[in-house]
């Protein structure tokens, strides 16, 4: 009951409750797909967004047995191609555990982590305090409410095989699997700043060389700020609220890309402070 009530508290039960979702045994055969690492068919008959995190919020039960508790939010489909291809119109957010803030840069994985294992460029922020429920559009002042912002490799893990819509990307909790952290930064309360969150660039590139993707810090609704505003607002209609200490994952500054065993994937961050700065992660 305590672990429910925990969930209702990130993902707006009552909402799921009155939606037409995958039923248990559909979703247990999902959480053991992901912790085998295996690939798990699209759900079929659901037609709304309702249903997919109704789906969402029986998976994330799921899987804090196996991958630890909820520690914030990531937020998913921040540009407007991407958008398209699921069939919305606006960002979704998922639920992050512990797994997605376990791994520091440096570390070492599998290349095959999960069971459709990918790799984007992201960036995290922490929240300081709960005032920044009151912030809105305001970007300098959700940044007073920010203790840091953290270079950030996310690793997905797409599970369904086939194309998917919105409602089933939403049922994987927006893939959300794996994250590796680069070194905290402080957050400075300064229009400077904001203004270097939205200029910087943001490059992937692996061990030989190859540039993997690159993109501004507008890459993301504008600026990564606005994602953490779209947050707020999208929690508010769930009657739901930030709370301090909890990571959001806020971007991905590249595509979702594949993984080759035996590689170094690096994320730099150019223009945010005075050197650039990174975060890193090897394939066996």
């Amino acid at each position: 009951m305590r672990r429910m009530l925990l969930l209702a508290s990130l993902i707006a039960l009552p909402l799921a409750a009155q939606a037409e979702c995958p039923d248990e045994a559909a979703i247990e055969r999902l959480a053991e797909a992901l912790q085998d690492n295996q690939p798990s068919p699209a759900f079929t008959g659901m037609t709304s967004l309702a249903d997919g995190f109704c789906a969402q919020a029986r998976l994330v039960e799921e899987l804090q047995r196996a991958w630890g508790r909820p520690v914030g939010y990531k937020v998913g489909l921040t540009s407007a191609p991407v958008q398209q291809r699921f069939g919305v119109n606006h960002p979704v957010r998922g639920v992050l555990l512990e797994s997605s803030v376990s791994l520091r840069s440096g570390a070492e994985i599998p290349a095959r982590f999960g069971a459709v294992p990918v790799i984007e460029s992201d960036f995290l922020v922490r929240v300081r305090d709960d005032g920044i429920n009151q912030a809105g559009h305001d970007r300098l002042e959700i940044l007073r409410h920010l203790d840091v912002v953290i270079p950030y490799i996310e690793l997905p893990d797409l599970v369904l095989s086939g194309g998917f819509d919105g409602p089933n990307l939403l049922a994987i909790n927006v893939g959300a699997r794996l994250g590796v952290l680069g070194t905290p930064i402080p957050a400075e309360a300064t229009q400077d700043f904001v203004d270097r969150l939205g200029s910087m660039t943001v490059t992937m590139v692996d061990d030989r060389g190859q540039v993997r993707a690159t993109a501004p810090g507008t890459a993301a609704l504008g600026h990564p700020l606005d994602v953490v505003a779209f947050l707020i607002e999208d929690l508010a209609r769930a009657g739901l609220k930030l709370e301090a200490g909890q990571y959001l994952s806020v971007a991905g500054y590249s595509p979702t890309l594949p993984l080759e065993a035996g590689r170094t994937y690096t994320v730099r961050y150019d223009g945010l402070v005075a050197q650039p700065v990174s975060v890193s992660v090897r394939t066996r």
